[in-house]
């Protein structure tokens, strides 16, 4: 990929006095931002204070500046996907209050903006978080609210996706079921290019989550052939998302009894999870491994643990 393009410093002088935004300046923060957003998994985690300075420049450009109705649709889709991806980094950390602030933000902007389908996405994104914090009765009604907000194919099998899992953390099998086959039929039926917050919605994320749902469901064995079967096709530059995937994966081996094969999944799933600096990945192992207690002395369960308790 190559470089954004270099800043004239009179155009960011003449923003930042209140003057009228010149548009060659949005195009070099758009471009910008994009780039940062196109970096490499393990490198995202180094963009956080950058990403924290571009949301602050828009939002000041937004409140302090002159614009024409062009330049301020172009400046508030840069505040809602910064937010957006800036309440990630924040959830990714753990610090849950400031990226659920971050996701407000986002969809406040969506909304100024009219975007429904981003205004979804969002939503998708809070609901997620709710799902991670076991508040599933929050996410379903958010995912059900997100649901009326988008008809794109690929976005809608996310959401049931999703809503699946929080309907299987609340033992709901019969309404999990109906999602799952709502999100494979979506996913199925879905041609035309989706919104960029679903663009990487695939086939693997529908098996790993299906099998998500069956461990909740307490249907370990299939968990295990959706699970497995899923992170086989996860492509690899999704580091983040296999780091969890794997967890999964480690989960599921552990309650059939493969107490070695769990442990060696869970250790790859830690230090992966360490490498790109996602401390919500690391917890996860982390409060996966109390499971490994009891088994010290099978292979690779003592080298886990000895992992889990340096990366604590």
């Amino acid at each position: 990929m190559g470089h954004p393009p270099t800043l004239d410093p009179d155009l960011a002088s003449s923003a930042a006095d209140g003057q009228a935004i010149a548009p060659e300046f949005v195009t070099w923060l758009e471009s910008s931002v994009k780039h940062l957003a196109g970096m490499a998994t393990a490198d995202r985690q180094h963009s956080s204070q950058i990403l924290d300075n571009y949301y602050d420049t828009v939002v000041g450009l937004l409140e302090n500046s002159r614009y024409d109705q062009t330049t301020g649709t172009r400046l508030y889709a840069l505040a809602s996907s910064l937010a957006q991806t800036i309440g990630w980094h924040r959830f990714d950390h753990e610090h849950h209050t400031d990226a659920g602030h971050y996701w407000s933000a986002a969809l406040h902007a969506a909304h100024h903006l009219g975007d429904r389908d981003r205004g979804a996405g969002i939503l998708s994104d809070l609901a997620y978080q709710s799902i991670w914090l076991d508040q599933a009765g929050t996410a379903i009604d958010v995912l059900d609210h997100a649901l009326s907000r988008t008809q794109d194919p690929t976005a809608r099998s996310l959401l049931h996706l999703r809503k699946a899992r929080a309907l299987a953390m609340n033992g709901d099998a019969r309404a999990c079921r109906r999602d799952l086959n709502a999100a494979e039929h979506a996913l199925n039926t879905a041609t035309a290019a989706p919104p960029a917050w679903c663009s990487w919605m695939s086939p693997a994320d529908l098996a790993v989550d299906s099998g998500r749902c069956l461990i909740d469901l307490g249907e370990t064995g299939p968990a295990l052939h959706q699970i497995t079967q899923g992170v086989a096709l996860l492509p690899t530059a999704r580091d983040k998302t296999r780091a969890v995937f794997l967890a999964y994966e480690a989960e599921s081996l552990l309650r059939q009894g493969e107490i070695d094969h769990s442990a060696a999944t869970a250790h790859e799933a830690l230090v992966l999870a360490e490498r790109i600096g996602a401390s919500r990945c690391v917890r996860q192992i982390s409060n996966l491994a109390r499971g490994y207690e009891p088994h010290v002395k099978v292979q690779g369960v003592q080298q886990l643990l000895h992992t889990v308790r340096t990366a604590a």
